[in-house]
């Protein structure tokens, strides 16, 4: 499968071979993340250069495929690149000391950065299955962790607790650092989580999401900590996001742009007198990386397509006083939306 993966790569880039150093490629066309490591793909097959920190785990992981591992030897790697009349790199992850390098060593370096796009945007089974598997565990692990939520609590120890119950139900990281936003806080749709305490009444936006196999799940729930009649317009607010977030379900089609999918949202939110409070896109693609194409925001004009994964976050931010924001991971099956979250309910908890 692996090979199938760079082979496509090398298929779009048009090029004799393939290089990349960037871990998140060399996952993709290899299946793991060495540091300080590299591979080649071309016609013949991968090559993934390690060191011995890998072998081992490479050896077992690749054995009968199409890539073979060997130990890293600059020198015969840099040989090797120049005996190809053009290789195919991706000069947005790669760095100018590396790219001069190799340019240096004799390669004929061409960009195949849409090659690389182009083949990591539409997900095989293999993939969908390891993104499913992450947004399970990430919902698993919230329903776990509501109950356990005490006034008093700061946002890093509800984080802390949350990232533990992920890693315990089997994740293998996080796909970034959690979020965890109690009262005004929310209205920052990236707030910084601290030490702030948690106080009854205080609303709280929790945006988090776990890997497994180096594919993300990325989710966000609003909830409320005990209700003090003091939240009308908030929870007013809530339900519009709801909407606005299920309605991107029901009327998102593949063949719709990005731009068109983010409309959906940001029209209903804008008739119902939220649309400048919604500060950000509707979405963005999610894969080996937590963002990457596609964009679904009102630039985005890269039509949506089955096996294509990305985000439905619709948000509202009013400064000083709540933020809301609802986010699943879904993707694209026979045409219509597909939602990897069934677990963890959308609408307004009060806990």
């Amino acid at each position: 499968m692996f090979y199938e993966n760079g082979k496509k790569i090398l298929e779009l880039s048009g090029c004799e071979a393939v290089y990349t150093s960037c871990l998140y490629q060399l996952r993709y066309i290899t299946g793991i993340e060495p540091e300080n490591g590299c591979a080649i793909v071309d016609a013949t097959g991968t090559t993934l250069y390690t060191d011995m920190r890998y072998m081992e785990a490479a050896e077992k992981l690749l054995k009968g495929t199409q890539v073979t591992p060997v130990l890293y030897k600059r020198d015969e790697m840099l040989k090797r690149l120049a005996t190809y009349k053009n290789v195919g790199i991706s000069f947005n992850q790669m760095s100018h000391v590396e790219y001069l390098a190799l340019e240096n060593a004799g390669a004929k370096l061409e960009n195949a950065d849409k090659a690389f796009s182009e083949a990591m945007i539409v997900k095989n089974e293999w993939e969908l299955n390891n993104i499913a598997k992450a947004c399970e565990i990430a919902e698993a692990a919230f329903n776990e962790l509501l109950p356990e939520i005490k006034e008093g609590m700061t946002e890093m120890e509800v984080a802390a607790l949350l990232e533990y119950k992920m890693r315990k139900l089997g994740a293998q990281g996080l796909s970034f650092d959690t979020i965890v936003a109690f009262g005004a806080h929310a209205a920052v749709p990236h707030h910084e989580t601290g030490t702030t305490k948690l106080q009854f009444g205080d609303e709280i936006l929790i945006d988090f999401g776990c890997k497994v196999n180096g594919y993300c799940s990325d989710i966000t729930r609003t909830v409320l900590f005990g209700d003090d009649g003091k939240h009308e317009e908030f929870k007013k607010a809530h339900a519009h996001v709801l909407k606005a977030h299920e309605l991107v379900k029901e009327q998102l089609v593949a063949g719709m742009t990005g731009k068109e999918a983010d409309a959906i949202a940001r029209e209903y939110l804008k008739e119902n007198g939220y649309g400048n409070l919604f500060t950000h896109s509707l979405g963005h693609g999610i894969g080996l990386n937590v963002h990457e194409a596609p964009s679904v925001s009102p630039k985005g004009e890269m039509q949506l397509c089955d096996g294509m994964v990305f985000s439905d976050e619709p948000g509202v931010y009013v400064a000083g006083e709540y933020g809301i924001r609802i986010e699943d991971t879904i993707t694209l099956k026979n045409g219509k939306v597909m939602s990897f979250m069934s677990k963890t309910d959308r609408n307004l908890i009060i806990l």
